[in-house]
């Protein structure tokens, strides 16, 4: 006989602790962690967020197996952080030169994602900022999709990309604005797919809901904060730290500092716009271009506070800067909210938040935070970033399993209520669950 746990379906895992219930000691035992899991994810250029969650993903799974469009990622990150694991690519990684370009080739993606064959495995975790949830699934394969973010260049920040990219109405800018066109259809016909969503923040979640029209339950992405040390004595300075892509606004807070010159900022990372960004700065403003894991850590460690201009889907920059006990300064829209909790909100802030993308906005945000430095301490951010640790991010996955399990039962009872078929639960829990003696 088999069993399997049917957790409550109004539980939203990641919120807040409070909301986590009795989470912690709840047995998953009818989970079984050796199923064959198939882990789509849209692409490994580099290991950022997103591949964070899914090496976490693995650690949960030791027999989950990648599907993956294009990997980049480096030998010495695939023994660290995928020891073991399989990883099936698409044809175009083979592409000559293709880590130039495979950017452009995102019109081709849902044509390739669904060449992946994950028919034959246990059940399908998604992990998706654009295409990966679009795979083809068996009609009792269970589906959980984690989303990172709706495509942005798809949807509301569309416009914002073609403008960056300098595509107006011409020739080229018609069949772009086109081919996006053609991605929001299939995007949307594919939205339904899954059991099961879950949003990275409440950001996303609100987004998944006004584009899709789905809910999602909010499951916050893993940050290791057992490896990340409390440091109480900070330096005099700031940093920022971000891939540097026109939407994380770094250019805002590189024009705050070089009106300000008695702070000191340190910007963090070097691609895509470093070269405009440097021309911003004034000799207050260092650059340290890429940093290794363990100085790059240090770096945010002993800052003043880090500060952040975009608005980002979630951000595990921000939260690891937490951990470290240093203060946010941040837009206040996307993760951000999640995160930080805020001076003049909270009984014990972390930060403070600002509300509009703008160089002033930037200064007096950072003027405030100068004048209430003592009321956000170390302590209190290390204690806020414990939300998000790595075992609570476990148990949230294997307690949206055991819903996404429950989402198919109903639906297998409903259909034989309605059509009379005999009823098989085997076939939809059967591979997913661990016998239980009787």
């Amino acid at each position: 006989m088999r069993h399997v746990r049917q957790p409550k379906a109004t539980t939203m895992v990641g919120r807040d602790t409070k909301h986590l219930r009795s989470i912690s000691k709840t047995p998953f035992a009818g989970i079984d962690r050796n199923a064959r899991i198939a882990v789509v994810h849209d692409w490994c250029p580099n290991f950022r967020g997103g591949e964070q969650v899914l090496a976490r993903i693995c650690k949960i799974f030791p027999r989950a197996e990648v599907f993956t469009l294009f990997d980049f990622l480096p030998k010495e990150i695939k023994e660290e952080y995928f020891p073991g694991v399989i990883f099936h690519v698409s044809g175009m990684n083979r592409l000559p030169f293709v880590e130039k370009y495979y950017r452009s080739l995102f019109f081709l993606c849902p044509f390739m994602i669904e060449q992946f064959d994950v028919t034959g495995y246990d059940a399908v975790i998604s992990s998706s900022a654009a295409f990966s949830r679009g795979v083809l699934t068996r009609p009792d394969q269970l589906h959980l999709c984690y989303v990172h973010s709706p495509v942005r260049y798809a949807w509301d920040e569309q416009f914002s990309y073609l403008q960056q990219a300098g595509l107006g109405f011409g020739p080229k800018g018609l069949v772009f604005r086109y081919m996006l066109h053609r991605l929001r259809t299939w995007d949307t016909r594919t939205a339904h797919g899954p059991d099961l969503m879950l949003a990275n923040s409440n950001y996303v979640r609100s987004r998944i809901e006004r584009i899709y029209g789905r809910d999602a339950r909010v499951v916050h992405p893993p940050v290791a904060t057992e490896d990340l040390k409390l440091v109480v004595n900070k330096d005099d300075y700031y940093v920022t730290a971000a891939f540097h892509a026109p939407y994380k606004r770094t250019d805002l807070i590189i024009e705050a500092f070089s009106k300000t010159p008695s702070r000191r900022l340190v910007v963090v990372g070097d691609e895509v716009q470093s070269r405009h960004l440097r021309s911003l700065a004034g000799p207050n403003i260092v650059f340290t271009g890429y940093l290794p894991r363990h100085e790059y850590i240090e770096k945010i460690a002993k800052a003043r506070a880090m500060v952040f201009a975009g608005c980002e889907d979630f951000g595990i920059t921000l939260a690891e800067a937490q951990a470290c006990g240093t203060p946010l300064i941040a837009f206040g829209r996307g993760g951000a909210r999640d995160i930080v909790r805020p001076l003049g909100e909270s009984a014990h802030p972390t930060g403070v938040l600002f509300d509009r993308q703008a160089i002033d906005s930037v200064a007096g945000a950072i003027d405030l935070f100068e004048k209430n430095a003592l009321s956000i301490t170390p302590h209190a951010c290390r204690v806020n970033a414990t939300r998000f640790s790595e075992e609570r991010f476990d148990l949230a996955i294997l307690d949206a399993l055991g819903l996404a399990q429950s989402v198919q039962l109903a639906r297998a009872t409903e259909y034989n209520e309605l059509f009379g078929a005999e009823s098989s639960t085997r076939d939809i829990t059967g591979s997913l669950v661990e016998p239980i003696l009787q």
